[in-house]
């Protein structure tokens, strides 16, 4: 399962990020008819946090240039200082992903608002219903 979210989720895989979170719906929601039976919801959390790490590090990606991710995070509510101190960061980008910054400025509810699926909330939805 994480090789195939790998593919979907690689950095040199240009498309929008609406096309990506759709594939990603897609694949989620097809994995979920499959594991709604089962009864480890602790698996789905962990994977939760590993794919929104791998989503974070594309965005922080595709936003290239100091300039773009300074304006970026400042229009997410960072403040000026740190935007600048993040964004001229030479960290690799898996290690940016997992900043706090980065993890303040893209919380679970910003994924929600671009509409991606998560495993965690589908199989919980599942089960309710």
């Amino acid at each position: 399962m994480k090789d195939h979210i790998r593919k979907l989720t690689s950095r040199k895989w240009s498309v929008s990020m609406e096309y990506r979170i759709m594939k990603l719906n897609q694949y989620v929601r097809g994995w979920m008819g499959y594991f709604r039976l089962s009864s480890t919801p602790r698996k789905f959390s962990k994977l939760d946090q590993w794919f929104r790490r791998r989503m974070r590090q594309i965005l922080w990606k595709q936003w290239k240039r100091p300039r773009t991710r300074v304006t970026q995070l400042r229009r997410l509510g960072i403040r000026p200082d740190l935007a600048y101190q993040w964004a001229m960061s030479s960290r690799a980008y898996w290690r940016i992903a997992a900043s706090p910054v980065l993890t303040r400025a893209l919380p679970n509810q910003y994924w929600t608002d671009q509409g991606l699926v998560l495993f965690r909330p589908a199989w919980d939805k599942f089960q309710t219903t």
